[in-house]
């Protein structure tokens, strides 16, 4: 089992963003069916519990749903310490929660944590936090997650 864990603040918009549109990417990659897929879990938290219980921003799953994706079942939770020895691999949206999570992480885990847009070709290192902007930052978001998705994927399947 390889079980994936999607980091942003409030855990409202980027996470669980990345959260949907990863398990979207796996069925859009046909990859559902296959072994390595169905050996995934995926899930998404915040470093902040200010919205815990809630689901995604309406604008995450307006934006979202216009490409397919359903946010709509997801709920806000906080990361927790059982997440670093639960999650083999722990994806930050931005450096200001990988840093976070990094100062809560036990040692032997902070080889779990990383940048989600690692995965992803392009110069833009971190996922902005669409919050307080408009329609297009939450566009933007998705064109960064669906493309460290495909790159997150591609090197899944290179793993297995």
């Amino acid at each position: 089992m390889i079980r994936i864990l999607f980091v942003c603040l409030g855990n409202i918009c980027r996470s669980p963003t990345a959260q949907g549109v990863f398990e979207g990417k796996l069925r859009q990659h046909g990859l559902v069916d296959k072994s390595f897929a169905e050996k995934i879990r995926v899930d998404s938290a915040g470093t902040a519990a200010w919205h815990t219980g809630k689901a995604p921003d309406k604008r995450s799953q307006q934006a979202a749903s216009k490409r397919g994706y359903d946010l709509s079942q997801l709920r806000a939770r906080q990361v927790t310490e059982l997440d670093f020895q639960t999650f083999d691999y722990i994806l930050a949206m931005d450096k200001a929660n990988l840093a976070a999570l990094r100062s809560i992480c036990p040692p032997q885990y902070i080889s779990r944590l990383s940048l989600f847009l690692d995965y992803a070709e392009g110069p833009e290192q971190e996922v902005p936090d669409p919050y307080y902007g408009g329609e297009e930052g939450f566009n933007q978001v998705l064109d960064l997650i669906e493309a460290a998705s495909d790159g997150f994927i591609k090197h899944l399947s290179n793993r297995a």
